[in-house]
């Protein structure tokens, strides 16, 4: 890093710094992670602030010119952190500063103090304290950034309308730009083999299992909740699919022991599968039957995405940018939010006819292939970074 940025201002790439709350396991951090590993060389350099410490996740990152800053703020406001965001810019002189979710704007005003006029935000999807979009200190403090920053960017036409109409953001100053999908490495089973037994002993499926599966951090927003209550559900109206019907969730958060409590109760613990932060995301896809996203509350979602990538239908809520990706009875099924018994009939059109299935997750996999590509991400980016 520190070679590239002693090379002459006319010749050296532009150094981007990317400004996140952590550098941990989760979608818009997998987002910036490919976005770095994609962007050319030539062009972009990076340096990535952290405000809490960074996790394993970092290992992700394939360039070895990328200096990750932890700041280590503290809990609820601390003013030390400002100061450490400003001196770090001050530092390292970036061409342009970006900022991710509301966790990080504010950190725009060190930005600006230490020089850098180039300012970028981006909204990645909404959390549980403002689902409706209308969190008024929030919503103050998004239209009070308008002072620092020169482009605004969303994942989806859903965050895009409410920053312009909700917030007032202009509709020149904003640039839609979908996540995409690394779909050389998601992708279906090859020439329609089973794949490779990714399961412990005693959970494993037996052969023709139906295997129901969840990607994601166990936190509300996502509710996890609604998909054990409706797998618990499935298994009561369906007794018979206690044989070959296995649900896997896959993450770790606050939810985990209230997930594992409902599915004791409910005494279908030996069917489910908690493996906690996997590595072999790709893998694990291609052992699913069936995806299912039971959130409160998306931008545009990486497991989605991933998983029409890998043929699978998809089961998701009629939420946020959820309909923009999944076509209700074309790539999969819309249900509504915090609602077990939708899950559970649109479990079982699937399992009344597995031939729909196939259809709808050939569907999702042209879908990703041809409008949610890895490369278009990447132009979309390297066009507002080169604008600015």
């Amino acid at each position: 890093m520190t070679q590239i940025l002693n090379i002459d201002r006319v010749e050296k790439p532009l150094l981007i710094c990317h400004i996140i709350f952590k550098l941990d396991f989760g979608g818009l951090e997998n987002g910036l992670v490919n976005l770095i590993n994609h962007l050319p060389a030539d062009r972009f350099c990076h340096v990535i602030i952290s405000l809490k410490p960074a996790t394993d996740f970092q290992n992700r990152i394939s360039r070895s010119d990328v200096e990750i800053i932890e700041i280590n703020k503290k809990d609820g406001k601390d003013l030390s952190a400002y100061k450490k965001v400003w001196s770090v810019i001050r530092k390292f002189k970036p061409d342009i500063v970006h900022t991710r979710n509301i966790p990080t704007l504010d950190m725009l005003v060190p930005a600006a103090l230490s020089g850098v006029r180039r300012l970028i935000h981006s909204e990645h999807g909404l959390d549980l304290m403002e689902l409706a979009g209308h969190h008024s200190k929030y919503n103050f403090l998004r239209r009070l950034s308008q002072l620092f920053t020169r482009r605004y960017i969303t994942v989806s036409h859903d965050l895009e309308n409410w920053l312009h109409k909700e917030i007032g953001i202009p509709k020149h100053k904003i640039s839609l730009i979908y996540n995409g999908v690394d779909t050389e490495i998601f992708q279906p089973p090859a020439n329609n083999t089973n794949p490779a037994p990714i399961f412990p002993r005693d959970f494993a499926p037996p052969r023709g299992a139906l295997v129901i599966g969840t990607i994601g951090r166990l936190g509300k927003v996502k509710d996890q909740i609604t998909l054990a209550h409706a797998f618990v559900r499935l298994i009561e109206l369906c007794p018979n699919l206690r044989e070959t019907a296995r649900l896997v969730i896959v993450g770790d958060g606050e939810l985990r022991s209230e997930i594992e409590s409902i599915l004791e109760a409910g005494g279908v613990s030996d069917l489910v599968w908690l493996p906690g932060f996997c590595s072999n995301t790709p893998e694990i896809y291609r052992s699913f039957n069936i995806f299912t996203l039971p959130s409160l509350r998306e931008g545009i979602s990486n497991t989605i995405l991933e998983a029409m990538a890998s043929g699978l239908p998809v089961i998701a809520t009629n939420v946020g940018g959820n309909p923009e990706i999944v076509e209700d009875g074309v790539t999969g099924q819309l249900v509504p939010a915090a609602n077990p018994e939708a899950i559970v009939s649109a479990l079982q059109k699937y399992i009344d006819d597995p031939e729909l299935a196939k259809v709808h997750g050939q569907a999702g996999h042209n879908k990703a292939m041809n409008k949610f590509s890895l490369t278009a991400m990447v132009q979309g980016y390297q066009k507002v970074y080169e604008t600015l």
